[in-house]
């Protein structure tokens, strides 16, 4: 029956941590791979609970100037100008540097935080649930400082 519960809370560990992987994927590849992808800066107009919007000025010269969104966070003000990259075939944009990078990470940093007790309590792994936790609270703080 031990093994039974220790394989039940190791899935459960697992689909959390594969879920908060998946769901960072999404924006982190646009910062993680973004050679080949446009960049530019946008500057914020306004912003709405969700999303915020501006100009953009893409690198390329040749390219027009646009109206593109991205993603609102704490540091998302009127008038701040953002480095980004281009979602590929959208008018939606991903921040990048150390800010952006950690910032898509944040669902992986979320989940990580609530793996460990199922780890801790339910497997047992004091140790391991302690560096889960450590290394899910640190993403959060690290994105959090960075933007």
């Amino acid at each position: 029956m031990t093994h039974v519960r220790n394989a039940a809370m190791a899935l459960v560990a697992l689909l959390l941590v594969v879920g908060g992987a998946w769901a960072s994927w999404d924006s982190a590849q646009h910062v993680l791979l973004a050679k080949g992808r446009e960049h530019g800066t946008l500057t914020v107009t306004g912003c709405t609970e969700e999303t915020c919007s501006g100009t953009y000025a893409s690198e390329d010269p040749s390219s027009p100037r646009r109206t593109l969104t991205i993603a609102a966070s704490v540091a998302a003000e009127k008038g701040v100008t953002i480095p980004v990259v281009v979602k590929p075939g959208t008018d939606e944009g991903v921040r990048t540097g150390w800010g952006g990078g950690l910032h898509a990470w944040l669902p992986l940093g979320g989940a990580l935080l609530l793996a460990a007790p199922v780890i801790g309590g339910g497997l047992r792994m004091t140790r391991t649930a302690w560096s889960v936790a450590g290394g899910g609270g640190a993403l959060l703080v690290a994105a959090f400082l960075t933007l």
